[in-house]
């Protein structure tokens, strides 16, 4: 045997080992989302344009306009402003050899660096887009680690308390559009937080713990709530039995408004946040916006940038926890520029908005996926070419602003192709074969009616608009 003969065995098993690794390393790859995302299949995506445009609407209808900011900021435009809870959950990127980076964990420190960044003192804006937590996802209840936010924002002067009910209000439109079902928005103010701690005696240091616990109260009862407080948090029996009285306070704004005036707990501290409570209350009442708000002193949100009003919009059927949040932050801008700028707003968690509408749409069986308005069908022909009429007809439609879908096989029949716009769910088919042609027709069917009616191809685009009205 030469040493030819033994070479090329010798080759052929390091080439099957080779291929061996290969397949055997292909086949280990995990195919999965990263904890806490998701893809969103078509069904899906329909929905959540449905919800964005509704939101948006609301948005425009009260004059904001739109921006967009990085998905990354410097790492310490995002630290120190989020509390005890939340510092915890910003996602740090790797250091590359230049600055260091953070995914942003909302919309709303972004907001106030781009205002000082640009040297905007008054703007009404609004920013939908993605946010990052490094959170412990449920996926049930809404809760990811990569989600959208819908921010609505008001930055610069206004008459007291005028802007903060816009806001509420717009909260209050864009909830009852989007039918999720009955809904509370829960108002408080962080300066009765503040007077609420001075009164019980608790140290200014234990602001935050104390609010983080008491932020709680919506999943936990006070027992619990108490005993962290006490046990773990070094406030004293007294100082936790003090807290619970006030803190479960709750209840129709101006009854409650009244109630806290006769008990005159906030008659030497925090008057002016009542005061300030009441010219809210009557703004809301003016816009028929009060129906839904629940006056609620058990509201502590945990970020760190509050000043003034407080607020979180809560569905009373489905246990998802809050579906918005927000305040006003008058010192927030200030931490990036000399210029402080006034600041409310209100942020959506639209992946929680999204849990229920799924679920209505799945029961409803009325998602339409392929937003096409038309197809265009043909009769087959072996005298002329059909398809340069049908794609004439395409242009014509497309150019006048329909959504047409192409069927991809050209020598379809008939049946499968209006089959196929109704499994599609699209409305209408534009039909013809050699004899419309030669009159300047076009069928035009209805396949939601099963009706049709002849067109000519010059009044095409007027009949069809008119039918899509």
């Amino acid at each position: 045997m030469d040493q030819q003969e033994i070479v090329e065995p010798q080759q052929k098993q390091e080439q099957n080992k080779n291929k061996q690794q290969k397949q055997d390393k292909k086949a280990k790859v995990t195919v999965k989302n990263p904890k806490g995302t998701r893809d969103f299949l078509p069904s899906v995506m329909a929905i959540r344009r449905k919800a964005f445009k509704i939101i948006q609407d609301v948005f425009e209808q009260h004059g904001a306009v739109e921006i967009d900011t990085p998905v990354f900021e410097l790492r310490e435009t995002l630290l120190g402003k989020y509390g005890e809870e939340g510092g915890k959950l910003i996602y740090d990127l790797d250091d590359q050899g230049g600055e260091i980076l953070s995914l942003r964990y909302d919309l709303t420190v972004p907001f106030a660096r781009f205002l000082a960044t640009h040297g905007i003192k008054k703007i009404k804006r609004y920013h939908i887009g993605k946010v990052y937590r490094r959170d412990n996802p449920s996926i049930n209840q809404g809760r990811y680690r990569e989600f959208f936010q819908c921010d609505f924002d008001i930055a610069g002067e206004s008459d007291p308390m005028l802007a903060d009910a816009e806001v509420l209000k717009i909260l209050d439109q864009v909830f009852k559009k989007l039918n999720l079902g009955p809904f509370q928005i829960k108002v408080s103010n962080r300066k009765l937080l503040d007077a609420t701690i001075q009164l019980c005696g608790i140290p200014q240091e234990k602001f935050k713990t104390v609010c983080s616990s008491v932020d709680k109260l919506d999943k936990q009862p006070w027992i619990e709530i108490h005993k962290e407080l006490v046990e773990k948090k070094g406030i004293t029996e007294e100082q936790a039995q003090k807290l619970g009285q006030i803190v479960k306070f709750k209840g129709e704004p101006f009854a409650l408004l009244q109630q806290l005036r006769d008990a005159k707990i906030f008659e030497e501290i925090g008057k002016d946040a009542l005061n300030e409570m009441e010219t809210l209350f009557l703004h809301l009442k003016a816009m028929n916006g009060i129906q839904n708000i629940l006056f609620d002193l058990s509201l502590a949100r945990g970020l760190d940038y509050y000043t003034g009003l407080i607020q979180e919009t809560i569905l009373l059927k489905e246990g998802l926890g809050s579906i918005s949040g927000g305040g006003r932050y008058d010192e927030l801008v200030g931490m990036f520029s000399a210029n402080q700028i006034p600041c409310v707003g209100a942020s959506i968690g639209i992946e929680r908005v999204m849990v229920i509408l799924e679920e209505q749409a799945k029961l409803k069986k009325d998602v339409k996926e392929n937003p096409s308005q038309f197809i265009v069908a043909t009769i087959p022909s072996k005298n002329i070419d059909i398809n340069a009429h049908k794609f004439a007809i395409y242009d014509k439609l497309w150019e006048a602003g329909f959504k047409g879908d192409v069927i991809h096989k050209l020598n379809w029949n008939l049946g499968k192709q209006l089959t196929y716009a109704n499994d599609q769910q699209i409305p209408f088919a534009v039909v013809f074969g050699e004899d419309e042609i030669n009159k300047g027709l076009v069928k035009l069917k209805n396949l939601v009616d099963k009706t049709e009616q002849e067109v000519s191809v010059n009044d095409l685009v007027q009949v069809l608009g008119e039918k899509l009205k």
